[in-house]
């Protein structure tokens, strides 16, 4: 396996992405691209990343090849990418280790090694949601932010009126409204009220790669996982996030 980014600082982010969420993961090259989809060591949540072939200056498989990683020291090595430089990922399968070769002013190249490989790829829950909400990724951050200065917990509700966040704390509570003619959801569509409750820091980790400027969409139902997804570039991520349920 072989392929080649023009731009490493975008690999970088995807990467990145990943990495916010869980620790290690295996990545699946085909002719068709990249894909990587694989559950935080909690098992409460998942992360789906896929990056298709049209966004590599080059792609050099021989069926597919599925390349285990430990994401946190990729994303230190893709951390020293510099401005204008180009990445070349090759699979050395008798050291079994993975050459990143970074070129700009000059040439530098890493050899990370390999973990075990990793059980089947995860499959992709199938939840019948009642409720999505588009918005700039920036707008949901903001919220966040908001929500965690008082609770370690988030309370999503989405109705035909707009979507409500909430957070209670011992340091005070939080009730967020935002409504569907507000300017800040670029769309709404709900049968019902969809209510679910989350952990703040797992939320935060999802959505602080998506750029502020970036459409990100939320799916929710009652009492199931939360669905959040968004695009980097050309890359496409969607994460899942089992709720918690709430104390009455």
């Amino acid at each position: 396996m072989h392929f080649a980014v023009k731009d490493a600082k975008f690999f970088k982010s995807c990467v990145d992405a990943i990495a916010n969420l869980v620790d290690e993961g295996a990545f699946e090259a085909t002719k068709d691209g990249l894909h990587l989809r694989t559950m935080d060591p909690s098992q409460i949540a998942m992360v789906d990343f896929k990056l298709p072939v049209s966004a590599l200056q080059k792609m050099d498989v021989d069926g597919k090849a599925s390349v285990s990683v430990n994401l946190a020291d990729f994303s230190k090595v893709l951390a020293r990418t510099r401005s204008d430089e180009s990445l070349e990922v090759m699979l050395d399968e008798k050291e079994s280790k993975l050459h990143l070769t970074f070129s700009g002013d000059s040439k530098r190249v890493f050899k990370m090694p390999l973990l075990e490989s990793a059980a089947a790829m995860p499959k992709e829950p199938n939840v019948p949601f009642n409720a999505t909400v588009k918005m700039k990724g920036g707008a949901l951050k903001a919220m966040l932010q908001d929500a965690g200065l008082l609770s370690s917990h988030v309370v999503f509700s989405i109705d035909e009126s707009g979507m409500t966040l909430e957070a209670k704390g011992d340091s005070g509570d939080l009730r967020s409204e935002t409504t569907k003619d507000s300017g800040i959801l670029a769309a709404i569509t709900a049968k019902g009220n969809s209510r679910a409750m989350f952990p703040y820091e797992y939320l935060n980790d999802i959505a602080k790669a998506c750029p502020d400027d970036a459409a990100l969409e939320l799916n929710l139902k009652s009492d199931a996982p939360v669905k959040i997804a968004y695009q980097i570039g050309d890359a496409q991520l969607t994460y899942y996030l089992a709720p918690r349920v709430e104390n009455e």
